[in-house]
């Protein structure tokens, strides 16, 4: 295996900026929605959805910290309502949500112990001792370009192998969509693979709600094709930020915007940006 080195070229400058997956595929999706939540820092209301794997997977990272015996669906069940009360506890306005929500709490506890028991039933905890969990990655490309990224968890086995794994509390996306799906897991494989110099052999998706496992074993290659892509998005975000550019660009996830009166797709106005210098955190 060829190793890939942390290092900056000669004559490449280091991004004031960084570059996440979830941002990347924002700017992807659309330069405006990449705007709005970077440049911008516009807030976004709270969505059940989203707090609810939050708190899937804030209990899964504390199964993992009891005796490998212990980590039981009746010891993950118990973690449940402290964890949503701990969520709520912190977002006044999720809380309200949740209190309007027809199923309300109970309801929401409910569907997460669902969830986890799925999760239960792709792998049994008790056997396995992750390397790491909700760890921060980061590297810096040989072009100069900065990422960084929260993995789930990865494994290693005794021969050094790296595996890579992220819950997910959706279904499994149809067979045409899964390159997007994976794109998160590649692109910490990526970081990982330049910041260490070691090739995750496995990326594996977990999806909970409808107990599917989606596995991808990347090469030298597919990450090499990776790279440029994240080096020409982030020299297209520079040109944005420096331009003040940022188009929309329409398609069907406009629907889940939180920013469509702020879109000129919808007439609405973008506001002025931000005199200060902002940098994209991701």
């Amino acid at each position: 295996m060829t190793t890939a080195p942390d290092l900056i070229g000669p004559e490449s400058t280091a991004t004031d900026w960084s570059l996440s997956p979830s941002r990347a595929l924002d700017f992807k999706t659309c330069a405006l929605l990449y705007r709005f939540r970077v440049i911008d820092r516009l807030p976004e209301p709270p969505g059940l959805e989203a707090a609810r794997g939050t708190v899937v997977h804030g209990i899964l990272e504390k199964l993992f910290d009891l005796p490998a015996p212990g980590r039981t669906i009746a010891a993950a069940a118990e973690l449940v309502e402290p964890e949503w009360s701990a969520v709520l506890a912190e977002d006044p306005d999720l809380a309200a949500l949740v209190d309007t929500d027809p199923a309300g709490l109970v309801g929401m506890i409910d569907t997460t112990r669902q969830l986890l028991t799925a999760y239960f039933a792709l792998e049994d905890p008790r056997r396995l001792e992750p390397a790491e969990r909700e760890v921060l990655v980061e590297t810096t490309l040989p072009s100069g370009v900065r990422l960084k990224g929260f993995v789930d968890r990865l494994d290693r086995a005794g021969d050094g192998r790296l595996r890579v794994v992220d819950y997910k509390t959706g279904k499994s996306p149809r067979e045409e969509f899964e390159g997007k799906a994976l794109f998160q897991l590649r692109f910490y494989a990526l970081v990982l693979w330049r910041s260490t110099g070691v090739l995750p052999t496995k990326l594996r998706l977990y999806y909970l709600a409808d107990r599917e496992i989606l596995d991808y074993s990347p090469d030298e290659a597919d990450l090499l094709r990776l790279e440029r892509q994240v080096d020409a998005l982030a020299t297209a975000i520079a040109k944005a930020r420096d331009s003040g550019d940022w188009r929309h660009k329409t398609s069907k996830l406009c629907d889940w915007c939180s920013f469509q009166s702020l879109c000129p797709a919808y007439g609405g106005t973008p506001p002025p940006l931000p005199d200060a210098t902002i940098r994209a955190l991701g």
